[in-house]
């Protein structure tokens, strides 16, 4: 059974500039992400879908053959063109039985959690066509108006104890060829498995103080 990881990166990020390639805790950020797919035990191939040339020099630089690079065509570039075009792209150009994307601005993720959510999905392949990364929500939320949506203020249960509810949190997708074109091209199937992660390997690295915040809790790991 043959896996392939799609990490698509684009060069130009307008709130934290070159944020890609940016130092974090002495390697270029999506080192780390990309080093915790290579180490997986079902990953055989990882594809950078990207329009930059420093990254793709990076790539050549410091990783071997099982990193292949997708120089992304025009059609597709640009922040508005969907990520679901790029994975399209993708998909049309490789083979596999399996794919997992992941995004480059998720550094805490680790293969021992990878690896979990694969081992989830082929013990449930039968019944489930995907899966993806969620993180639990147990606190008092409120629509715009100000109504209360997933608890009753007169009994004002502890938060711990509210009924779970799910964020997905776009740490990771794993699905097949058929699951993506089934569901209209869309790397949630048509019927997927949740896997749930820690909140600290969800972080998502978009503003500065993200990148603060993930940098410091990376190191206290080492």
């Amino acid at each position: 059974m043959k896996v392939i990881a799609l990490m698509p990166m684009k060069g130009n990020s307008e709130r934290i500039p070159n944020k890609n390639l940016k130092d974090f805790c002495g390697a270029p950020l999506y080192h780390r992400v990309l080093q915790s797919l290579l180490d997986s035990k079902h990953i055989d191939e990882v594809v950078i879908n990207t329009d930059s040339e420093k990254i793709s020099e990076d790539v050549a630089r410091n990783f071997d053959n099982r990193v292949v690079i997708h120089k992304r065509p025009d059609e597709i570039i640009g922040d508005f063109v969907s990520m679901n075009k790029v994975i399209e792209y993708d998909l049309n150009n490789t083979e596999a039985d399996y794919y997992i994307q992941t995004h480059s601005t998720n550094p805490l993720l680790k293969s021992e959690t990878i690896d979990g959510a694969f081992d989830k999905m082929f013990k449930n392949k039968e019944g489930y066509d995907s899966i993806f990364s969620v993180t639990r929500l147990q606190t008092r939320l409120y629509s715009s108006d100000g109504s209360p949506l997933n608890h009753d203020p007169e009994q004002l249960l502890r938060t711990q104890d509210l009924p779970p509810i799910y964020e997905e949190n776009s740490n990771f997708y794993i699905f097949s060829k058929s699951s993506f074109k089934s569901a209209g091209g869309s790397r949630i199937g048509d019927n997927p498995l949740m896997y749930e992660i820690p909140h600290i390997e969800a972080i998502d690295i978009d503003e500065l103080h993200d990148f603060i915040i993930a940098e410091s809790l990376f190191k206290m790991q080492l």
